[in-house]
């Protein structure tokens, strides 16, 4: 099972974030998740999570996210990410940019009968925003 969660996460991952197919989302994802760290502005459940994943492909139409790392126990899976992207709409309030991004993050998701029932998202959210120029990088 535990193997199988670790797939799972990889699969949503895939074609979900990388390909877009962002109404497949509903096959890994129970409608009611919970994401216990939630992007500002988003909504509950999985429709927020979709609107959230549209807005992220909207923003970066070349987004290619990958899982880096993954360890598996028990009901959750923790997975380690990059991804990359260029800037071509807004994102989080700043205006397209053309620039091309590199974002680190761990998640860590608990799934239940084979899709992910709670989510929690750790994402270098600065780095993002000095890659965009929206926020000053700190001075050595």
């Amino acid at each position: 099972m535990t193997q199988d969660n670790a797939t799972t996460v990889r699969r949503f991952t895939e074609e979900v974030i990388t390909q877009g197919n962002i109404d497949s989302a509903a096959q890994f994802v129970w409608e009611d998740v919970v994401e216990e760290v939630p992007f500002p502005g988003q909504g509950p459940g999985l429709e927020g999570l979709k609107d959230v994943l549209r807005a992220l492909r909207a923003a970066f139409p070349d987004l290619i996210f990958s899982v880096q790392e993954q360890i598996a126990e028990g009901d959750k899976v923790a997975s380690r990410f990059e991804w990359t992207g260029t800037h071509q709409g807004t994102f989080l309030g700043v205006p397209a940019t053309g620039r091309f991004v590199r974002v680190w993050g761990i998640v860590i998701d608990r799934l239940e009968e084979g899709r992910i029932r709670t989510t929690r998202i750790i994402m270098d959210t600065p780095g993002l925003m000095i890659q965009l120029g929206a926020l000053a990088p700190p001075s050595a």
